[in-house]
């Protein structure tokens, strides 16, 4: 293509952009997790060894997201120093996208723990330490608070980050309602309370969980994102000058923040090789966002690509 040709720096990935995040919520989180489990062992508090139960999963969704950024990161296919390249031609950015789903299935099966052990508390009244929930309620309130302030806004550009987030922000409405818990049972003796509170708490965190799992099993068999109309796009390469024929055209996700499309274009033998494909990169950057396109320009008059099978 040329000696100006270039590919030019690209911009971290989602994931990395957001690791000091992450870092930050871990440690937070991490350490109120020993914060409530030894206070749960001290007092012979059920509640708050389940809920401390809750947090674990939480740092385990953490650490896995973390551990995942920090993989990916590690394993780059290019090298600028001309060493062998790694089998893993893509990298290991679908590390991250694992990691979502593993939390969105933690999740969820969290979720649905929470719901059934509610309802056999309906059946069977524990005794409730009300004080003790409450104080350690509210410190594990404003540590939840801080880690989801940390993760805030990182969920829209990451299904990794997402995953961290709804771990965070799952445990933050939790202690919002064992607090509402402790206060209704200390001052009315509604023992009832918390078992229904932690009914809405998992019915609540179900839904959510099911689009994070969703979105996750989507990248991994590779389908194209939603905001791509492949038939409209189709056509739009397909108005391009010289083009005659669209074909084998794949558009997917590599992970959070990192499309990838390519195309098999057929031109006329009289057209600018060159003017079509620097049409068709432009189009995927400005209208698609993709900015990692490869496209195979065939003359009308070239035979052979009528063999591939699949």
């Amino acid at each position: 293509m040329g000696a100006d040709h270039d590919h030019g720096a690209q911009l971290a990935r989602a994931g990395e952009r957001n690791r000091g995040r992450l870092l930050g919520a871990f440690v937070i989180i991490g350490v109120f997790f020993v914060v409530e489990a030894a206070a749960g062992l001290i007092t012979n508090s059920l509640a708050l060894l389940s809920d401390a139960g809750h947090m674990l999963t939480d740092v385990i969704g953490l650490g896995m997201a973390l551990a995942a950024v920090g993989l990916a990161s590690s394993f780059e296919h290019r090298h600028d120093d001309g060493t062998a390249r790694s089998r893993h031609t893509f990298g290991l950015y679908r590390l991250e996208i694992l990691a979502a789903f593993v939390n969105a299935l933690l999740l969820f099966a969290v979720a649905t723990w929470v719901v059934v052990e509610a309802v056999r508390r309906f059946f069977d009244e524990p005794e409730v330490l009300s004080g003790t929930m409450f104080v350690v309620a509210v410190l594990g309130l404003a540590a939840n608070l801080i880690a989801f302030a940390l993760l805030r806004g990182g969920d829209r550009t990451s299904v990794n980050m997402e995953g961290a987030y709804l771990e965070v922000l799952a445990d933050t409405v939790g202690s919002v309602g064992v607090i509402v818990a402790a206060v209704l049972i200390e001052w009315f003796a509604w023992t009832w309370v918390d078992p229904a509170i932690a009914i809405v708490i998992g019915l609540w965190i179900l839904p959510r969980t099911w689009r994070l799992g969703r979105k996750a099993v989507q990248i991994l068999l590779q389908a194209a994102p939603e905001r791509v109309d492949l038939d409209a796009l189709a056509g739009q390469l397909g108005a391009i000058d010289g083009v005659i024929d669209v074909h084998d055209l794949h558009v997917w996700t590599l992970t959070s923040d990192m499309d990838a499309a390519t195309a098999h274009l057929m031109v006329g033998t009289a057209a600018d090789n060159h003017a079509v494909l620097d049409r068709a990169r432009q189009l995927l950057d400005e209208a698609y966002g993709i900015h990692h396109a490869t496209f195979q320009i065939e003359p009308d008059n070239h035979t052979g690509c009528h063999d591939v099978t699949w």
